[in-house]
Order: structure tokens, then C-alpha cells, then sequence
């Protein structure tokens, strides 16, 4: 990651900062990957600020010294695999001796992409996890985020449909992977 970028905890007031990210993240990196209307039809349902994430304080934000935020993921040790609203997250909590940590909300601005935001987050939260017990990840992850989790060790084992409010639906890879 860039010297002029700082990694932290993100905090509820973050919130409007996050959701701006993440609209840039979304039609910047996915329009190869995903349809205009799935993309539109996504915001809000699937791409969304993940609270749980904030709450639980294991959701990480790049910022550059400027404060503004160019990254954020987290991980989480519920059930859900992510924070949508595809997928109801109970709360329940997992089993680290069991249960694979989950990968959840990651996006990175497109201006700076491919600088090494997504892989400072992803060993914050592979530390953060394993710090508390766990010995494996998993995610569903975008079509998009499927090159750079394979590049991190993460393994393909399965796909699901994420619906859509439009009725259309969203590919997300079932991923895991020893840490």
C-alpha cells in the first residue's frame, strides 16, 4: 500500500464516506463484469455498507491523508457471508474451530486501484481473524474480485445467484482458504 495511505478501523461516521466508495467501486471496476442494471439494481441490496462489519470493529478503511476514503473490507465471525440484504444476516455467530471467518464488503476506489489497498486489508483481516481463533476464510466474492482472491490463495468451490430487486441476479464465487 501506498506510504501515503493509512489502514484503521472504520466508525459509524464513516458511513456516508463508505457509501460513496462504494457507488465508485462498483460502476468504475464491475461494468466489465456485470450489466448496468445489475450493477444499478445491486446498490444498496448487495453493495451496501456492511454496519455489522462497523459495529463488530472488524471493517478496515484506506484513507489517504487527506481523509478521504479510497478502500474498505472487513471479516466477520457470523454466518452470513455478507451483509446484503440477499442474505438476512441473523447475527448468529460461527465456530472457529469449525467454521471458516468470512471475507465481507470489500471495495476500492478505481483511482486507486491496483495499489495494493485490497491486499493490506485482506492481511489486516486475515490477522484480525486469525488472532481469534480461526484457521480458514471464505467469501462470496464478485466476478470482479475473483482474479485478485485467486492471487491470495483463495480457491473457487462453487457459485450461487445473489437476486436482484429487478428480478435479475448477480454471480458471486464461493471462495476459501487456509490461513
Amino acid at each position: 500500500m501506498a506510504p501515503d495511505l493509512t489502514l484503521r478501523l472504520a466508525t459509524v461516521d464513516d458511513v456516508p464516506a463508505i457509501d460513496g466508495l462504494i457507488v465508485r467501486a462498483v460502476h468504475g471496476l464491475q461494468r466489465a463484469d456485470y450489466s448496468q442494471d445489475q450493477r444499478d439494481a445491486a446498490l444498496g441490496h448487495v453493495f451496501l455498507t456492511d454496519h455489522g462489519l462497523i459495529a463488530d470493529r472488524s471493517y478496515f478503511v484506506a484513507e489517504t491523508r487527506s481523509g478521504q476514503l479510497v478502500g474498505a473490507g472487513g471479516w466477520s465471525d457470523r454466518r452470513a457471508l455478507h451483509g446484503g440484504h440477499t442474505h438476512g444476516d441473523t447475527g448468529e455467530r460461527i465456530d472457529p474451530a469449525t467454521d471458516p471467518a468470512r471475507i465481507r464488503a470489500y471495495y476500492v476506489d478505481p483511482a486507486y486501484a491496483r495499489q495494493g489497498i485490497a491486499s493490506a486489508i485482506l492481511a489486516a483481516c486475515e490477522a484480525a481473524a486469525r488472532g481469534r481463533g480461526f484457521s480458514r476464510m471464505a467469501m462470496g466474492a464478485t466476478l470482479t474480485g475473483v482474479p485478485f482472491y485467486a492471487r491470495h490463495g483463495y480457491v473457487a468451490h462453487g457459485e450461487e445467484q445473489a437476486p436482484l430487486p429487478n428480478g435479475q441476479a448477480l454471480t458471486v464465487v464461493l471462495m476459501e482458504r487456509a490461513i
